[in-house]
């Protein structure tokens, strides 16, 4: 990267969470292509990219047919709203969608990422329940430090204060319940199955508390990212199916991260065998070729917006956009042309196994997850499952971890919303020896970590 071209990124690019003021005296890393599950940056060095971008690049990097995809359809038809007109990609992906989606989810409802798909569902909640007479149903459930975007309404919807607290006050009516982190959950020692009764009852006791004729909608991710790679306990979602039954509350499963392939099926509701009334997706659709998003909802939520004047007051300018539409067709040709959720399914055991040899190192305290989406939890006593207070994570973290492995040529993301963790979510095309890679950086970051502390 030129000098000029480095000084023109430090005085007008504003980067996303990011401290700007880390590059005063730095060079801001910059990456410039990407082949497979590798990225180059602008002097050539090469990087595993263990993150997949930032949870997106399911197929991997480089791929031609899917550049090729966008260029075709930019030349047919580059532009044009989904505001009372419709065009041919939009239909044909929102009918493969549901073909994937379980249930009765036929309805897609296009965004332009994540965010928007979060800030959709609730205000569909909302006008949903106003329409059909619960006016008073606008409150929603979600957990804590569980992420869920950045908008407004999404930002009230996520549990990680840290990123909430320059923001308030924050839309009214989020309300927030214990998560499934059982590695800090001693009180119920060894026993999964009563944690995930608990957890899940936590919900219902939530909605009693809050009256349930004012709760509209309970958002959860299959496996929650914020804190950590949380899975369900067995039976959790089952439990919590019946809990909104009952109190007539919708389910919302956010899986923008989890959706295609992650965990190796289309839809993380799949993977756990819930039923939910909205799916939310994004980053994965399209394996960041292009930005899109979606909610895709079942057919009763859209029966009231079928009947009469009754509308959707609800829009963006960009959802659905004629080009990201084909790149999410190109893709998901990708995905079933080489039998990609197969290919988690067939080799997510061994990319455990691989990172789980890290148990032997003192600072490795857990390891979770599931499928390609796995984390592990630093500890300074393992014995104790001591952590880190907040000086000290910020030297492990951001003074050393994320540096060293970026040096040492992988990207993936330290963090400690919720205890300090390591998080991996490789493209979905790694295998073996990309898993070894992966293992044997860690390892040696690991160790000069835990040796300087």
């Amino acid at each position: 990267m030129s000098t000029d071209l480095q000084a023109a990124a430090k005085r007008h690019l504003w980067m996303h969470f990011t401290r700007m003021s880390t590059y005063a005296d730095h060079d801001i890393p910059v990456i410039e292509r990407g082949e497979g599950a590798y990225v180059w940056d602008s002097h050539g060095k090469r990087y595993l990219d263990g993150l997949s971008g930032l949870f997106v690049v399911q197929v991997g990097h480089g791929r031609q047919e899917i550049a090729a995809a966008a260029s075709k359809q930019a030349e047919q038809l580059a532009y044009f709203p989904l505001w009372s007109y419709a065009h041919p990609v939009a239909v044909e992906l929102a009918e493969r969608l549901a073909t994937y989606a379980p249930g009765d989810i036929n309805r897609v409802f296009f965004t332009t990422g994540g965010s928007e798909a979060v800030e959709s569902a609730w205000k569909l909640a909302r006008q949903y329940f106003k329409v059909t007479g619960e006016p008073m149903r606008y409150k929603v459930v979600s957990r804590d430090i569980a992420y869920h975007g950045t908008t407004m309404g999404a930002l009230s919807i996520n549990g990680v204060t840290a990123i909430k607290s320059m923001f308030e006050p924050l839309v009214p009516g989020a309300i927030k319940v214990p998560n499934t982190n059982f590695y800090r959950a001693p009180e119920h020692g060894d026993d999964l199955d009563r944690f995930g009764v608990w957890a899940a009852d936590e919900i219902e006791r939530a909605i009693l508390r809050e009256d349930p004729s004012t709760v509209a909608a309970v958002f959860l991710e299959p496996v929650q990212n914020s804190g950590g790679c949380f899975t369900p306990p067995p039976g959790y979602f089952q439990r919590v199916r019946e809990i909104c039954d009952k109190y007539g509350v919708l389910l919302v499963s956010d899986e923008v991260i989890c959706a295609f392939g992650r965990l190796g099926e289309w839809f993380g509701a799949q993977r756990f065998d819930y039923q939910p009334d909205i799916i939310l997706t994004a980053k994965g659709m399209t394996s960041g070729y292009a930005p899109i998003g979606a909610m895709l909802a079942s057919d009763r939520l859209i029966e009231p917006f079928l009947k009469d004047e009754t509308s959707f007051l609800h829009g963006i300018t960009f959802a659905g956009h004629p080009v990201s539409c084909a790149v999410a067709l190109a893709n998901l040709d990708v995905f079933e042309r080489e039998s990609l959720n197969a290919h988690v399914r067939d080799n997510a055991a061994a990319f455990r196994s691989t990172i789980e040899k890290l148990y032997d190192l003192p600072i490795v305290g857990d390891v979770r997850g599931d499928g390609y989406f796995l984390a592990l939890e630093l500890v300074k006593d393992k014995a104790t499952k001591e952590t880190f207070n907040d000086e000290e994570s910020e030297r492990l973290l951001r003074g050393y971890l994320s540096g060293a492995l970026f040096e040492h040529g992988l990207i993936c993301r330290a963090d400690d919303r919720g205890d300090p963790v390591l998080q991996l979510s490789p493209p979905l095309i790694c295998e073996q020896a990309q898993f070894d890679e992966i293992e044997q950086i860690l390892r040696a970051v690991l160790t000069e970590a835990a040796n300087r502390l």
